[in-house]
């Protein structure tokens, strides 16, 4: 038996010992969802007993290093543990911007002390982290971004707003985009780490056509972002102005977690979830959900090359742009199908029957998938440049 045989027998036994039943369910609601943080509460003992054993055995982040609060998993090991906790339906243990986002910026642009410090928070769900970058006026063309920190020696005093900020409302701290120099356009700004509880932050939730929104206005009124927090551990990223390094950087990864890289919820096979009522689709709808399984398949196993490719330095830097393109269309599309084989009945809109109208609810939610991190044109555009070569408009 081969080394990584070994590994996937040790991890189906590890698996099978620790993930409760409860937690092999598909998640029916945001309260299945374990986010973490300092006011985090878990819905029942089955989500805190899985969490915890995930966090003890690394298996949170488990391809980063221990030192960080990872199991220092080998790329091949962690597409292993994907595999298998795919295979027994096993939820996330915890799911986290930190994670998705701000870790892998960490891993790459962090000092020694941002990695020790916020790296094993975020490991052990301690800190649960939101994203500041979109600004009205300010989306897709990201860098004429207006908050403005102006320096005060060992801080900054920003002010300005964001929106569009993901559960900004229940996050602890923010990852923030901040200009610090206005003569400079790209190398201007700053990526900035400080607590949403600090003074002078307020946000305002957002509701979308579907009844409810993770979104957020977060306004920034003279709040004091230190330069350091504590010995090799700065208040931003990377080098002071040079923030929109990281940013690239990170949107790379936002865009990877949209899309559903790799697999998860929104790209996964809905024929089986609709064997039960096969007998009341009509044949042509049935044939569409048959074609869309075949394309989920074929979409996860290209995250999966485009994840292995990245890992080893081979990726293409617009990968990211053409997987979240790709996702989006694709969950569009799910929703698309399951709403016609729900008929009339998916439409309702508050019975406990529907679960207050979640199939609808879902797939409006859906519609905003174009929008956030970065638009379908815009996608669209930079595959067309930055992969098929085309000339410019």
């Amino acid at each position: 038996m081969s080394d990584l045989e070994a590994f996937r027998a040790e991890t189906r036994e590890w698996l099978e010992a620790n993930c409760p039943p409860e937690m092999r369910q598909p998640v029916r609601d945001e309260q299945d969802i374990y986010w973490g943080g300092r006011n985090a509460t878990f819905k029942n003992d089955a989500q805190k007993a899985w969490f915890e054993a995930c966090r003890d055995k690394g298996y949170t982040v488990p391809e980063w290093p221990k030192e960080y609060g990872g199991a220092g998993l080998s790329p091949a090991e962690g597409k292993i543990l994907r595999q298998e906790m795919s295979r027994m339906g096993a939820r996330p243990p915890l799911s986290s911007f930190g994670i998705w986002m701000l870790g892998p910026a960490l891993l790459h642009f962090g000092t020694e002390g941002q990695k020790k410090r916020f790296l094993n928070e975020i490991a052990a769900g301690e800190i649960r982290w939101c994203q500041g970058y979109s600004e009205p006026g300010s989306g897709s063309d990201l860098v004429s971004m207006q908050t403005y920190g102006e320096d005060k020696g060992d801080h900054w005093v920003v002010n300005g707003q964001k929106i569009w900020t993901s559960y900004a409302d229940e996050a602890d701290w923010i990852f923030c985009l901040v200009r610090t120099d206005k003569q400079n356009k790209y190398q201007g700004i700053t990526f900035m780490l400080f607590d949403m509880a600090g003074s002078g932050v307020t946000t305002k939730p957002i509701k979308l056509i579907s009844g409810n929104s993770p979104f957020c206005e977060t306004f920034f009124d003279d709040v004091s972002v230190p330069k350091s927090y504590g010995e090799d551990c700065p208040g931003y990223v990377g080098e002071i102005n040079r923030g929109w390094d990281v940013a690239k950087y990170l949107l790379g990864h936002e865009r990877e977690m949209i899309s559903g890289a790799g697999g998860g919820d929104r790209t996964a096979a809905i024929g089986a979830a609709m064997k039960r009522n096969a007998g009341e689709l009509d044949a042509v709808l049935r044939a569409e959900l048959a074609m869309f399984d075949v394309d989920a398949l074929a979409y996860t196993a290209m995250g999966e090359k485009f994840l292995d490719e990245m890992k080893v330095g081979k990726g293409h830097p617009a990968q990211p742009n053409m997987m979240k393109y790709a996702g989006t269309e694709l969950n569009k599309r799910r929703h698309e199908l399951m709403m016609a084989a729900g008929g009339s009945r998916a439409l309702e809109w508050e019975s406990d029957e529907t679960s207050g109208g979640k199939p609808a609810r879902n797939w409006l939610r859906t519609k905003a998938n174009s929008i956030e991190g970065g638009t379908s044109e815009v996608m669209l555009n930079v595959i067309s440049k930055r992969i098929l070569d085309l000339p410019g408009a």
